[in-house]
């Protein structure tokens, strides 16, 4: 079991990155040899390159990647499937979050930002944009899309520590937490099949009955993905956005507000550069010997893809458009990943950053932290991080 002093921790704008280079031989956190690749078009090659799987690093003789049970390491998650596996699977959703259809879904995006705003306004000063709007934000979003009621919203949180821990919470407490949390996904996709209505567990069980033959634990698996997935992510980058653009990029605020097609470039801007969490590289395994930036990884090594070491490649992003917000990226950002693992939500998460941070600031042009970001509280145990709490005037 690990733990974290939150004294010590830097807000996630301010990582230090080492400069992108060659591969090079490291190791894992538990001392196990991997390979670390960093430059963006070698990070883009693994991530894109079928031989580079996920599947093979749950094998029984494959290193740990965790010391305690988790979502993200469970074998039956999709994101941890490999060819006509994962593509049986990812195929449930392919309607699901299209561009087509988060479009669809904006006014009422809009209309909850709105809800949450209005709430904010008349809360006494200072306020926590955290309690009121960073986390019920996402929170909404994604208990509509999927239909969950209040008693699920209220136990998300907890679930999302668990299914994400870094390690500092004890492995029996995550086993119970995740044991009530799959007998959640359970339950809801046999009401939907028993019961269906307009959300996405509905679509995903008609999709799955068409693919015929998918083992319920991955279906499982999925939903309970979703629920946690669909909103962890975007609340800590919403929350992480607001620390950097209230802290230490004040003039760029109202731009934000006052052009929505600007605050599109500058959430793109900021999912490009400010991680979700402290972890570095997201691991692969090497079918066969392979060529990567001119460098042979063998057959059965464990790769760890840099992704943030790689959307810094000062061979792709020039460093005089870095703090650029409002600069169009110059490549594809690899927040989301690459290749057939591409974030299914990476639309619906940017959808959200955008109108988030453009309402917030047209409604609060004078918004404005009443700490320091280095006083800053850290939400910790998970492998995201984001503020804990954010005083906030206007």
């Amino acid at each position: 079991m690990t733990t974290t002093d939150p004294s010590t921790l830097l807000p996630l704008h301010r990582l230090p990155f080492d400069e992108p280079g060659p591969p090079r031989l490291g190791e894992l956190p538990g001392g196990a040899p991997a390979w670390l690749v960093s430059r963006y078009a070698d990070v883009r090659q693994v991530l894109s390159d079928p031989r580079f799987g996920r599947s093979r690093l749950y094998a029984a003789d494959a290193p740990a990647l965790s010391d305690v049970p988790d979502l993200v390491n469970n074998p039956d998650l999709m994101f941890n499937q490999d060819g006509p596996d994962h593509l049986r699977l990812r195929r449930t959703l392919r309607h699901a979050f299209t561009p087509r259809a988060v479009a669809r879904w904006r006014p009422w995006i809009a209309a909850i930002v709105e809800e949450l705003l209005d709430r904010l306004e008349g809360r006494p000063q200072p306020a926590d944009v955290v309690e009121e709007f960073t986390l019920p934000l996402p929170v909404a979003v994604i208990s509509r899309l999927m239909g969950l009621d209040a008693s699920a919203r209220d136990r998300m949180r907890l679930w999302s520590e668990h299914a994400f821990s870094d390690g500092s919470h004890s492995g029996e407490e995550v086993e119970s937490v995740l044991k009530e949390f799959s007998a959640f996904g359970a339950e809801l996709l046999t009401e939907r099949r028993r019961a269906p209505r307009d959300d996405l567990i509905s679509s995903l069980v008609r999709a799955a009955d068409e693919e015929c033959g998918l083992p319920e634990a991955q279906l499982v698996s999925l939903v309970c993905g979703l629920v946690v997935g669909g909103h962890d992510s975007t609340m800590t980058m919403l929350g992480n956005a607001l620390l950097y653009l209230l802290g230490e990029r004040p003039e760029s605020w109202p731009r934000i507000g006052a052009d929505e097609e600007a605050a599109g470039r500058a959430a793109d801007r900021l999912i490009h550069l400010v991680p979700l969490g402290d972890d570095r590289g997201t691991a692969r395994h090497a079918a066969e010997d392979s060529e990567v930036g001119g460098v042979v990884i063998p057959a059965g090594a464990v790769v760890l893809a840099d992704c943030g070491a790689a959307n810094r490649d000062p061979a792709v992003f020039p460093r005089h458009t870095r703090d650029d917000l409002f600069a169009p990226l110059e490549a594809p950002t690899l927040s989301f990943g690459a290749g057939a693992h591409y974030c299914l939500g990476a639309w619906l998460a940017r959808t959200e950053l955008q109108i988030a941070l453009h309402r917030l600031s047209a409604r609060f042009p004078g918004l404005r932290l009443t700490e320091p970001a280095d006083a800053v509280l850290w939400r910790t145990g998970t492998t995201s991080r984001s503020p804990l709490r954010l005083g906030v005037r206007w």
